[in-house]
């Protein structure tokens, strides 16, 4: 900023010295170093006349005398006129570079010039057209200053004073004692725990708030089909089953698409889709358990007028005409969810209000998105269809691939049982997956269950699904155990002779099951609620442990011709294999093997139980049996039914001649509350057993 006065740029005309600054104002020769200080040390070389010794004044400039360019220009003689006072000092040479930096090594021309500098250029009239002016200068700075922009702070907002005002700090106070640090270490720790433990609480809730969130974000990515019916008139008792939530949950067998690369086969082998699984989930208004029944894929059923159904568009089209003896999983590739849903409906008067479908990739990618599956299988198992299963006996996590075929293969030797063995096996893998879910491995995990959730969105298609409905449900089963959750299977009395090998569905102890089900009465293998600590011990280990036979009597009886004795070979034993291989045994004497399955509870003890008029065919059965006992029970319909105990190792005794005396034991009549049967496979996902 230049002064507020300064003087004109060319000198008056009536001779007078123009008004300068002070420092302008002063005669060349009260700045001359010899007139001041003497005579300096002489080297005979004159002295440099654009260079002096400025006075102790000169060395800082105020702000109310800084000059402008023009004036500095003037006091360095840079214009080339001649000090008053002595004759004008040599000038050094026009430097043609001078932003680099010159070493003066000419002493004898230029004194008190060894010093590292850089040179001044020479700026002569003429060289640049500049205007030096006052006003031209003040503009110059002014464009400067703007081109360097503001450095003004940004306004603050202006403070809520609403807010609470913060406590003031506590004064200082004065060092503390080694015991008192202990003291306050031992209070921090404790303090500092407790809040790791309510921070880590917060965040569970706001994480499960915002999968939650985020869940009703996707809650249009639905694929919606049409499937349930809540007006069909085969449901039965429907007051009774208001609140329940009934899922029918459909594994599809398709070959399109992604199915054929992960060894579904392809559309040559067979085209459209089928039901590969169907499983029937209730759970009751009360949330006091949840009950899976598993139907299998041959089971024989009568087909009702349905719709066509194309799988690749999801669509219905021309009528369909009702067809009887046909196999379950036929149902879903000719009719569709609609179709199958009419046929389970029909056959468990259940009110299917939920409908979800999952092809086999998409199982396999749910599975990967959990992060696999722990399962365990007392021996290895080979399917001589899909390969290896697993490799060695144990405990094993499957995932992708493996997990799939786990739950696929239906041609392993070993369990000797087709399509019930698969089933058992899927049953055991939910299980183990629902206790891996309830343990909070996936539940306390948001990432983990977000990415479930996406993946199970991407593969499925639904009915009567969406995200508020499952939040609902979940909100309503919080705290159930495992143990309250419990797996059956459909019991079938063999396959039919027509050729198309139809598993042939036991119609009274269906409606058994399902008639226990809508009642809420107790199932076989289901644990009770935990109670207080007295009696829940007690009441889960008279549910968990095997039978304990009573004494039994003894009694006479007629021995029958094998020929003449149906029977069926129930595993109550626990150990894998144990009926099947009963079962080969009895056959080649002769004896009318009806089918094998697991019983629907565990024995030290084998027994042989009958119905009505039956009493000789179970003596004869247990004449062979070492230690084993006859037992009058009316849930047997038809022949006898033998349930293999620990007690058995294999051995047995010859048959007994046709109409010779044998004398067996005979236990009490068995006490049943419900008309179920004794075969009823079971499963419960809190039982941990290897099997």
């Amino acid at each position: 900023m230049s002064r507020r006065n300064t003087g004109p740029d060319e000198p008056a005309d009536d001779g007078s010295t123009p008004r300068r600054s002070r420092r302008a104002s002063r005669s060349a020769g009260a700045n001359d170093f010899s007139q001041r200080y003497g005579q300096a040390p002489t080297n005979d070389i004159p002295a440099h006349g654009a260079l002096h010794e400025p006075r102790a004044t000169d060395r800082y400039v105020r702000g109310r005398t800084r000059l402008t360019v023009r004036e500095l220009m003037e006091q360095m003689n840079a214009g080339g006129e001649v000090a008053p006072g002595g004759p004008a000092a040599p000038q050094p040479p026009a430097d043609d570079d001078p932003t680099t930096v010159h070493r003066f090594g000419d002493l004898t021309r230029f004194p008190n010039e060894n010093e590292v500098t850089q040179k001044i250029p020479t700026v002569r009239p003429g060289d640049v057209d500049v205007d030096l002016s006052d006003d031209a200068t003040r503009q110059r700075v002014t464009e400067e200053s703007r081109g360097q922009g503001s450095r003004a702070r940004p306004l603050q907002p202006t403070p809520d004073l609403t807010d609470t005002i913060p406590p003031r700090s506590r004064p200082r106070r004065h060092p503390a004692t080694d015991s008192d640090r202990r003291r306050t270490l031992s209070r921090n720790v404790t303090t500092g725990g407790r809040i790791m433990v309510a921070v880590a609480c917060v965040m569970a809730l706001v994480g499960t708030g915002f999968v939650w969130g985020y869940m009703k974000s996707v809650n249009g990515s639905w694929k919606t089909i049409n499937a349930v019916n809540p007006e069909d008139s085969n449901i039965r008792k429907k007051d009774a089953q208001y609140g329940d939530e009934n899922y029918l949950i459909v594994g599809t067998d398709t070959r399109t698409g992604q199915n054929s690369k992960v060894g579904a086969g392809t559309t040559a082998d067979a085209e459209g889709a089928r039901s590969d699984t169907v499983i029937l989930v209730n759970i009751p208004a009360n949330r006091s358990r949840v009950v899976a029944v598993s139907f299998p894929r041959d089971l024989q059923v009568d087909r009702p007028d349905c719709q066509q159904w194309d799988n690749n568009a999801g669509s219905y089209g021309a009528a369909l005409p009702a067809s009887s003896g046909v196999k379950l999983n036929s149902v879903y590739a000719d009719g569709g969810p609609k179709c199958l849903v009419s046929v389970i409906t029909q056959m468990s008067g259940l009110n299917i209000n939920r409908f979800i479908a999952m092809d086999f990739f998409g199982f396999e990618k749910v599975v990967k998105a959990v992060g696999g599956v722990q399962v365990c299988s007392p021996t290895p198992l080979y399917d001589y269809e899909l390969g290896q299963i697993l490799r060695k006996p144990g405990e094993q996590k499957l995932t992708g691939r493996r997990a799939l075929n786990y739950v696929r293969a239906r041609n392993i030797a070993s369990e000797g049982n087709g399509d019930y063995g698969r089933i058992k096996r899927q049953q055991l893998f939910m299980s183990s997956l629902l206790r891996s879910t309830l343990s909070g491995n996936v539940l306390s995990n948001p990432n983990k269950l977000n990415s479930i959730v996406n993946t199970f969105i991407q593969y499925s298609f639904v009915d009567g699904v969406n995200t508020q409905s499952l939040l609902n449900l979940a909100e309503s089963m919080q705290g159930i155990e495992a143990g309250r959750v419990t797996f059956v299977t459909v019991p079938t009395s063999g396959t039919s002779t027509d050729g198309q090998n139809n598993e042939i569905p036991r119609t009274d102890d269906i409606n058994a099951i399902f008639n226990a089900i809508i009642d809420d009465d107790p199932l076989p293998g289901e644990k009770a609620k935990k109670q207080a600590a007295s009696s829940s011990s007690s009441k889960s280990s008279s549910s968990s442990s095997p039978s304990s036979p009573s004494t039994p009597t003894r009694l006479s009886a007629t021995a029958q011709d094998p020929g003449n004795v149906g029977v069926r070979v129930l595993n109550g034993s626990g150990r894998t294999g144990a009926a099947a291989e009963l079962s080969d045994q009895l056959v080649p004497m002769g004896f009318d093997v009806r089918g094998v399955a697991d019983a629907s509870e565990n024995r030290d003890d084998t027994v042989i139980r009958y119905g009505t008029g039956e009493q000789d065919s179970a003596a004869t059965l247990a004449a062979m049996f070492p230690g084993a006992s006859i037992q009058l029970d009316r849930n047997v319909k038809s022949g006898v039914e033998v349930i293999v105990g620990k007690n058995f190792d294999g051995s047995m005794d010859a048959t007994p001649a046709s109409g010779s005396t044998i004398s067996v034991g005979q236990l009490p009549p068995a006490s049943s509350s419900s008309a179920l049967p004794n075969d009823l496979a079971v499963t419960n996902a809190g039982d941990t057993t290897c099997s």
